[in-house]
């Protein structure tokens, strides 16, 4: 059956994340050739509108607001209700991002609709729109359908891929005004602790860190390789307990959950808390000095090694690659 799917556009530093483009992918497969509808909340927003179309979206709802320049939960909850009432969608798709894992449950229990959340693949079989997503920190999938109600689900990023834009797609980028009521919460000034670069939820390629790094100077030698590679820099929960580096790099289960096409571990040893945040990256390479280490059995290729040796030596290799692609 075909279905108006809502896509939630997600802004950072006035650019749309590339996950909102996945999630544009994923509302086609959801919407089985109904209109795709594109959402963007904030500040002088409607600029984006041009680029989810582009990227697959038919038209775009933007709703403007002085409120919405900074996100807070209860603000794009009333803003994204509003044009849910008035858009009535059939389904709604957002990223699984710290946004959209903060949102979606409190739409989904405005609306009293099931959501799926953190889904990797959708598909339709058998009539039914199918979501696969992680389960026992990604040691399992399973497939969901939703039987009734709002098809609701949010996407991991990395995960689907985008269609490829299309600068000739054009539609209608509609402003909708939407009364924002007293927050309980007002964010004055976002101050960013990460280090500038490559977003790390959404990146290609990750240098991660452990404990083996053995200080915040050893982190150096990664960033280099990071910068070389296009990539970003992660570490374990060891690596920040130890404050070789800010809390907003860690991955794992009580951090951030990464897929990118590269991941490389250097000097971590492969806690099974560590492991639920990149297991399902496509490519694994393990360098730790203990051949015995956990993370070589998750690992596509293992480098027995000081990390300290061996991540100069592969920065230079790439380096000369460079130079000669």
């Amino acid at each position: 059956m075909t279905r108006k799917v809502l896509v939630l556009g997600e802004t950072r530093d006035g650019s749309l994340r590339n996950v909102s483009f996945e999630a544009v992918a994923a509302a086609k497969t959801v919407a089985e050739g109904g209109e795709v509808v594109g959402v963007l909340l904030g500040k002088n927003v409607s600029a984006l509108g041009a680029e989810l179309i582009q990227y697959g979206a038919d038209r775009v709802v933007v709703v403007e607001d002085e409120k919405l320049d900074q996100y807070t939960s209860d603000g794009f909850a009333q803003a994204l209700l509003a044009v849910l009432e008035k858009e009535s969608p059939e389904g709604l798709v957002l990223g699984h991002t710290s946004q959209g894992k903060d949102l979606s449950p409190r739409i989904a229990a405005k609306l009293s609709s099931g959501l799926i959340s953190d889904a990797t693949a959708v598909e339709v079989a058998g009539g039914n729109v199918v979501f696969t997503r992680p389960i026992y920190s990604g040691k399992a999938f399973e497939k969901k359908i939703v039987t009734a109600g709002l098809v609701f689900a949010t996407v991991r990023p990395n995960n689907i891929t985008p269609l490829p834009k299309d600068e000739s797609r054009t539609g209608e980028v509609a402003s909708l005004s939407v009364e924002i009521k007293d927050l309980r919460a007002i964010i004055k000034e976002v101050v960013r602790k990460a280090s500038e670069g490559v977003d790390l939820s959404e990146a290609k390629v990750v240098i991660s860190g452990g404990r083996g790094v053995k200080s915040a100077e050893g982190f150096e030698p990664l960033k280099e390789l990071a910068n070389v590679l296009g990539g970003a820099v992660g570490a374990s929960r060891g690596a920040c307990d130890a404050d070789y580096c800010d809390y907003s790099l860690q991955i794992g289960q009580t951090g951030k959950v990464v897929t990118p096409d590269l991941y490389i571990a250097c000097g971590i040893s492969g806690a099974i808390q560590h492991l639920a945040g990149m297991s399902n990256s496509k490519v694994i390479v393990a360098i730790n000095k203990d051949p015995e280490a956990n993370i070589f059995k998750v690992a596509d290729y293992g480098i027995v090694g000081d990390l300290f040796e061996v991540v100069p030596l592969l920065t230079e290799e790439f380096k000369k690659l460079k130079v000669h692609s």
